[in-house]
């Protein structure tokens, strides 16, 4: 094993660093695991399984131009205080192909994290599998697929970083199937290299900005921010203290920030929420967590701004949140909270979501990109949660795309805040009433936050100054303030 001392990690100069540069630059200090005081492994036969001619050859240059006898070099490391396993893959050693040997050393790793409960980090530059050693070659992505299932179900995370290039089955496995992806600026990322791809495909939807925009990446970092940034996401991901069989607390619901007294009417509700000087998710977000990061896209082609995800920190914990903007949700941002309310289960912490939306998204594209399903798919997603789900409507609570955020049992409301069936105007076209009509429509439909809790939709009614705990239940009677227009 070979033990290096704690360093100054240098900035990233360039995206194509070496294996142990690129180790070097985002770690405190590190130990390789790529060493082995077992029993030689047999001899393999000459040129490779296949016989390839020269690949000994081939092999033995890499060597020597990059003093590494293998593709990717694995270490336990230390970044930023948080103990982790790290894989970094040497590019100039046969452009960072996995072969047989590649798949040894990466399993190797992810049981070393599983063992000592460790999360993973992948610094990613490859151009796929070896051709020299053919299926044998091929085959070691099922083997890597196989390692990374095993760490999610032990509820360890992984986070890849995209240097360049990340191509083939790199990215289908390691880049890919990572609990967070972050990229370096202009690193080519794609299933497909520049070599094989169509000659007339855009050379833009391979890059990293690119994946980014079509919801593969979770963000594009300067590369003398990555150490700061995996920092980061290692302390909100690796160090929250969780005892083993014991569920984590619920978020408590965050306080008011806007209008603290109780619409008289529920047109006066639809119009306090419907005000644009009303506080929205970053406001909420700022003032809840003390920091965070972000999660962004949906895995499928799609991003929705309108759909914040990410993890914070609060009062020395983590804390998962999924943020609705106020805008109609698209089938992007519903897949996006999705994936953030699996990841938090797996990884045991606890979710807040913010409910505000005037629906989900309706026009002909959000039908094409499969609004039905991703809606359902969020729904199920709460549903099955092991970990607490808070929820908090913070303004507009409009229909089934407002529910799919809304905690079965712990959902509370501000007070600037409504939630209904339907929009009043909607529900008046409906019934085939006049526009005169909208206002006593909504009055029927009862939406005003009191009229929720008595309806037993909601926990409670959050004020600006909360309890200790940050949750204000129901009194005796069920209900938090009187209602002024009953008295």
């Amino acid at each position: 094993m070979h033990e290096h001392a704690p360093h100054h990690a240098a900035p990233l100069p360039s995206l194509r660093l070496t294996a142990r540069q690129a180790i070097a630059a985002i770690t405190d200090s590190y130990t390789e695991l790529t060493a082995t005081t077992a029993a030689p492994a047999p001899t393999p036969p000459a040129d490779g399984p296949l016989g390839w001619h020269g690949y000994d050859a081939s092999r033995e240059r890499a060597r020597a131009r990059t003093g590494e006898d293998e593709s990717v070099l694995t270490a336990r490391a230390t970044i930023g205080g948080t103990e982790a396993v790290v894989l970094s893959f040497e590019f100039g050693y046969l452009g960072g192909s996995l072969g047989e040997r590649t798949g040894d050393r990466l399993e190797a790793a992810y049981t070393t994290a599983r063992e000592q409960r460790l999360p993973l980090v992948s610094l990613i530059a490859t151009g796929g599998s070896r051709m020299q050693e053919g299926m044998r070659a091929l085959s070691q992505l099922q083997r890597v697929a196989g390692q990374s299932a095993l760490n999610r179900a032990a509820g360890l995370p992984q986070i890849a970083v995209l240097r360049d290039p990340t191509t083939g089955g790199g990215w289908a496995t390691l880049g890919a199937g990572a609990d967070v992806i972050l990229a370096l600026p202009g690193a080519q990322v794609g299933f497909a290299g520049s070599r094989v791809r169509p000659p007339d495909a855009d050379p833009a939807a391979y890059s990293a900005e690119g994946q980014f925009a079509a919801g593969q990446v979770d963000a594009v970092v300067p590369a003398d921010e990555l150490r700061a940034t995996l920092q980061r996401w290692l302390h909100l991901l690796a160090e929250t203290p969780r005892p083993s069989g014991e569920p984590p607390l619920p978020a408590p619901p965050p306080s008011a920030l806007g209008t603290t007294g109780l619409p008289e009417t529920g047109w006066d509700a639809v119009i306090r929420a419907r005000a644009t000087d009303r506080p929205r998710a970053e406001s909420y977000l700022r003032a809840y967590f003390d920091d965070w990061e972000e999660l962004s896209g949906d895995r499928c082609g799609g991003r929705d701004p309108g759909m914040r995800c990410g993890f914070g920190h609060r009062a020395g914990r983590t804390i998962a949140f999924a943020a609705q903007c106020g805008t109609a949700t698209r089938p992007a941002g519903f897949r996006t909270a999705t994936r953030l309310i699996r990841l938090a289960d797996r990884l045991g912490l606890p979710v807040l979501t913010l409910v505000d939306t005037p629906g989900a998204a309706n026009d002909a594209d959000a039908e094409r990109t499969g609004a039905g399903a991703a809606i359902a798919d969020t729904f199920a997603a709460l549903a099955s949660a092991r970990v607490p789900v808070t929820s908090l409507l913070i303004g507009e609570g409009g229909s089934g795309g407002a529910l799919a955020l809304a905690a079965p049992g712990r959902l509370w409301a501000t007070p600037d805040s409504y939630f209904s069936v339907i929009a009043p105007e909607m529900a008046a076209a409906i019934l085939k009433r006049g526009t005169d009509e909208i206002q006593h429509t909504a009055d029927q439909l009862r939406i005003r936050p009191q009229d929720l809790l008595e309806l037993g939709v909601i926990r409670g009614i959050v004020d600006p100054d909360p309890d200790p705990d940050g949750i204000t239940d129901p009194d005796p009677d069920g209900i938090i303030d009187p209602d002024p227009g009953e008295g």
